[in-house]
């Protein structure tokens, strides 16, 4: 089980997400007010402290939401869940991983800061199966899982 540290919201695309510390995951839709939620199949973004402080390790002054990542956690290897494994998020939410990973077309401002961006490797994609508030210091557990192969498209 891990916890989640921060949950952050962009109003464009294309930019450094700001920890709002909590949210409302809608069904089919993502992170309420975020502007990559919409019915498809990547509505909420995942991505590690443990992946963030790789990149802190570099000398990177980064941290929660500047990979645009709606959902930071701690304590849990993102990047190892196959697809189709359910999360709980919180008390209510429920989501299932649809996506390991992206292909990164355009190269963002950290990828030009480091030479190097995790979200690509180690992001991961979920859509929202049931919604419910998520805050910060909520639990997010792996309730079932299925193995499919990893899809970065």
């Amino acid at each position: 089980m891990g916890k989640i540290i921060a949950v952050c919201t962009s109003e464009h695309t294309g930019e450094r997400k700001k920890n709002i510390r909590q949210g409302m995951l809608l069904v089919n839709h993502g992170l309420e007010g975020d502007a990559h939620a919409r019915d498809w199949h990547r509505q909420v973004s995942l991505l590690a402290e443990e992946s963030i402080k790789k990149m802190q390790d570099k000398g990177l002054d980064v941290g929660p939401g500047d990979f645009a990542e709606n959902l930071t956690t701690k304590g849990i290897e993102l990047v190892s869940l196959p697809i189709g494994t359910k999360l709980r998020l919180g008390e209510e939410a429920l989501g299932e991983v649809t996506q390991i990973g992206k292909k990164c077309h355009k190269r963002c401002a950290i990828y030009y800061q480091a030479g190097d961006c995790v979200m690509p490797r180690e992001g991961i994609f979920i859509r929202v199966l049931q919604g419910g508030q998520v805050r910060v210091g909520d639990d997010i557990e792996v309730v079932s899982g299925d193995s499919h192969p990893a899809d970065n498209g």
